[in-house]
């Protein structure tokens, strides 16, 4: 049989795990639930801003055929997303370009571009003072300019 101690030891355990999730700095159980509350609602609207961007990419995609951009900011940089349905030959240097004018350094990234372009890159400036002074609409401007260039250009011929 568990002892009431060890089902204490259990619950303050996991919400430790629930407080470290969530980023939260409360130290009591209420705080930490309200705290992890806030954290599933902020996810939710993440995830309805994704699906609504995905939505209207996919309605606009008969249009206009440039990337889905995406730019969310983390703790220390931003999280850079680029999908498009065609492979996109030359895009990745012009992104890598803009990227370099920024002075955004790309600190992981995943790429493929065989049948469909798809670039996910963590990037942040070369310090906190440079990552405090551009923000996700900078970035996301950049790219959003990078791909115009890239379009116009005529590199993107398959």
């Amino acid at each position: 049989m568990v002892s009431r101690e060890d089902k204490r030891a259990a619950l303050h355990e996991k919400l430790q795990l629930l407080r470290s999730i969530t980023n939260s700095h409360a130290v009591n159980k209420t705080t930490i639930i309200v705290d992890a509350s806030k954290y599933i609602s902020e996810l939710k609207q993440k995830v309805e801003r994704l699906n609504r961007d995905i939505s209207a990419a996919q309605s606009s995609n008969h249009q206009n055929p440039l990337p889905m951009v995406t730019v969310e900011t983390l703790e220390k940089g931003f999280l850079i997303n680029v999908f498009s349905e065609n492979s996109c030959p030359g895009l990745l240097v012009s992104l890598l370009e803009a990227f370099e004018e920024l002075s955004l350094n790309i600190l992981e990234a995943r790429v493929s571009c065989t049948d469909s372009f798809r670039l996910q890159a963590v990037g942040g400036g070369e310090d906190e003072e440079q990552n405090e002074s551009i923000d996700a609409q900078v970035v996301k401007q950049a790219v959003l300019q990078a791909i115009k260039n890239w379009s116009e250009s005529g590199d993107q011929q398959e």
